[in-house]
């Protein structure tokens, strides 16, 4: 599944989350969906944190975390 949002896009699988960010620098965001965490009421953060990865990255809105959220299987905290 792809998820579009203002700062490049989110591809979910039920395995892992990859976040491409638009812009000259090209960054790739990779991780297992056992590190991460989704942060809801307002904030809409997509966090990973793991052994060898830490990072977030705040979505538009509501929206496209609850997406994120039911086609990868990670509750929203």
């Amino acid at each position: 599944m792809v998820i579009h949002f203002s700062n490049g896009k989110i591809i979910a699988t039920p395995h892992e989350v990859v976040i491409k960010l638009e812009g000259n620098a090209m960054v790739t965001l990779q991780a297992q969906v056992d590190a991460i965490t989704l942060i809801g009421r307002g904030a809409n953060v997509i966090a990973a944190n793991g052994v060898e990865t830490k990072w977030s990255v705040k979505l538009d809105n509501q929206e496209q975390l609850e997406q994120l959220s039911q086609h990868a299987s990670i509750a929203i905290q």
